[in-house]
């Protein structure tokens, strides 16, 4: 049985946090991030796709958080894009780790009160 509905709402609405924070940590192509978001997080995020992450980096861009920069690959000979944060980028990443702080208070204060829901 696949994850309900509600998961993948909550799920969704985290996921542009988690791509401007792994942004924020170094300048990234978008293979890499999809390899890192698998590797640190498959499991509870479900694993990420080209299909996902590179229209979300398209959002992000055009939202001007963060900005691509075309390399050419010595490895391989091609070119990647790469991507780091803009000015509004980080400022709107420190809004929402603020936010997210006070919100998981919030909301495990919640949590806590609720019985054990087991059957």
């Amino acid at each position: 049985m696949g994850e309900s509905k509600y998961i993948q709402q909550f799920k969704k609405g985290s996921f542009e946090m988690i791509l401007l924070c792994l942004i924020a940590k170094k300048e990234t192509y978008g293979y890499e991030l999809i390899a890192e978001l698998n590797e640190t997080g498959g499991k509870i995020f479900g694993y990420a796709k080209e299909g996902t992450i590179y229209p979300m980096l398209y959002r992000l861009q055009s939202a001007d958080l963060v900005q691509g920069r075309i390399a050419s690959s010595k490895a391989n000979g091609g070119q990647k894009k790469y991507y780091s944060l803009t000015t509004k980028g980080r400022e709107t990443l420190r809004e929402l780790i603020t936010f997210w702080r006070s919100y998981t208070v919030s909301v495990n204060s919640f949590i806590d009160t609720v019985e054990d829901l087991e059957a």
